[in-house]
Formats: C-alpha cells, structure tokens, sequence
C-alpha cells in the first residue's frame, strides 16, 4: 500500500475543516478567515469560491444522500449558512444567535448546530425545525446514531441523548470532567468519549452500562471508529491507541499502540476498508492496518502540521489540511 501524491490546492488561511461531498466528485475545503473552496477531486481545479462567513467560518457539513449536493457552514457571526454545491450559490441563512457556531452533524433529515449552549435542528431550507432547552455547560461535540433519528450532545459534566423526531431527552450520562470529542460505533451500540482528564468513556447505551480507559498523556481529542465497529481509534499523545471493541469490549484489553515522533493531531478510518490515517504535529501521516502491527509502507511527511484529514467516499483519496492553509489529496494504491 503507498500514499502517492494527486494534487494540492492552497487557501489564504489554517484550514479549519474538510469535507467530501456525498457522490465523492468535490472536496470543500474550508480556510479560518472565512471563505470555503470547492474542489474538483480528479483535478484539484477550483470549482467554486464560497464567501462563507466574514469573521471566519469553524464547520462544514455536507447533506447525505443523493441529489444535488447542500453544503452546510457554520461561523463565527453566529449563523448557518446553506449552499448548493454544484452551482456555488448560498441559497438561505439560519441566525442562530451571537455566540460561534463550532458543530455542525446532519442527521436523517435535519441539521444539528451548536453555538455556545444552545443547541438547533435546521431543515435544509434554513428555518429552524428546533430549538432544545440549553445545555449546563457549553456544547463541545455533536455525534449522531448512525442513520437513527438519536443526537449525542456533549458538554463539561455529561452527555444528553436526545431524540431528533419527537425532541424528547432519552437519556443523559453524567461526567465529572470536560469532554473534547464524541463517536458512535456504526453499529450504535457504542458511544466514546475523549476527555480533558485526560480519558477515554465508553457507553453502552441500550445496556445502561459503561467503561473507562485512562493513562493518557494530554487531553483526548481525537476518536475513529472502523467502519466494522470492532476497531477504535484514540489520540490524546504521541501514540495512537487501537483498541478491539468486539463482544463486550475494551476492558481489561491492551491496546495495540501505533507510534509518531510528536502527538498525534489527526484520524480517520476508511468508510469501507479497514486502513486507518494518523497525522502528527511534525507533519507525518502514517497508513496502519488494524491486523498489522507495523504501519504500511505508507508513510509520507508533510511540510506543515496537518489539521484535518478525510478519507473520499471510495477510500481512494485521502484528503490533508494544513495550518498553513495547505490542502493535499494523495491516492492510496496497492
């Protein structure tokens, strides 16, 4: 397996988030002052230049499915904003309020937005479709059960599940410490927390029941599941662990520890393949098979630290972001 270079693209800032659309034919590139590129992903070649949001766009969503694709922004002016894909054009405004919009997850037919500790379900159209009672503390991570109509709300001192059809609370999981990021296993049997403590917790939902798995070096911030949901990613040093979710789970395992230089600062898992991407600060992006224990052969370094990383939908490209403003799509083959 090798990482061979297939284009690069540069924006005029950090890239703060990246996103594939649904069909895999565009890559929206999304820089921190704002404006949001979108980019032909045989080429490279700019297709679109979205204004975004002036003082500075946080989040990208796309809309799943099939159709003409919807883009979804979210900035630091307090709005969300909505654009069709293919022609370029925004096409409606939500104005949530005055606070930054950070997470943005679309569920079944609604978009989640959070903005300090408030949090809204938008329709595609841009109304708003709810607006839940606030948060304790602010929200910090987003996720939903996979294709089921239950959203995850993070925040210092729990999480809350609550349903997206009837907007009912169906749950809440007290946690006495802040929480960084936030996964479904695709199964939607597990929930994972990464932790300031620095920890990761585990939830069985449906079981009431849960895990815990400490001893990191920094903050957890980073999470991946495999597309199996047996393999989870974590990242809170410069180590990545990997840990066998299957039957009842990772307790009492020993993680498999997949190594960097400097600490780790991204993951991602293919959607439909088993090979996981690691990025570290000092620019290095590692390919690891979960049955391995040595990483493939892989292993490029990039110039810069990356930001994001994003796996297209085919798992043929492998989407790079930079703090430089540096947009980098390698092929993977062999």
């Amino acid at each position: 397996m090798q990482l061979t270079k297939h284009w690069a693209a540069q924006l005029d800032d950090y890239v703060i988030d990246l996103g594939w659309s649904p069909d895999g034919g565009m890559l929206a590139a999304a820089s921190g002052a704002g404006p949001v590129r979108l980019l032909a992903a045989d080429s490279g070649a700019a297709l679109h230049e979205l204004a975004g949001h002036g003082a500075g766009t946080n989040a990208i969503a796309w809309q799943p499915g099939e159709g003409s694709p919807v883009l979804a922004t979210g900035g630091q002016d307090g709005a969300v904003k909505f654009w069709d894909g293919a022609a370029g054009q925004h096409t409606a405004t939500a104005q949530l309020g005055s606070s930054w919009v950070e997470h943005l997850a679309w569920g079944p037919t609604r978009l989640a937005a959070a903005l300090g500790r408030k949090l809204f379900l938008l329709n595609p159209d841009g109304s708003v479709g709810h607006a839940f009672s606030e948060a304790p503390k602010t929200i910090t991570a987003l996720a939903w059960r996979g294709t089921a109509p239950l959203l995850a709300e993070a925040f210092f001192g729990g999480v809350r599940l609550v349903d997206g059809n009837d907007f009912s609370t169906r749950k809440e999981f007290p946690y006495g410490n802040g929480i960084q990021a936030l996964v479904w296993s695709p199964d939607g049997k597990w929930l994972i927390s990464g932790n300031q403590d620095p920890s990761v917790h585990l939830w069985v939902p449906d079981e009431d029941a849960e895990l815990q798995m400490s001893g990191y070096e920094r903050k957890v911030k980073h999470l991946a599941f495999d597309h199996g949901s047996r393999w989870l990613a974590t990242a809170g040093g410069q180590d990545a662990c990997l840990w066998d979710c299957s039957g009842a789970g990772p307790e009492g395992r020993t993680p498999a520890m997949l190594p960097h230089d400097s600490p780790v600062c991204a993951l991602a898992f293919q959607h439909r393949h088993g090979l996981l991407a690691s990025a570290a600060t000092d620019g290095t992006v590692i390919l690891w098979s979960p049955e391995r224990k040595q990483p493939l052969r892989a292993t490029v370094k990039m110039p810069h630290a990356p930001t994001r990383l994003a796996w297209s939908t085919d798992d043929r490209l492998l989407a790079i972001g930079s703090e430089k403003g540096a947009v980098y799509v390698l092929k993977s083959e062999g």
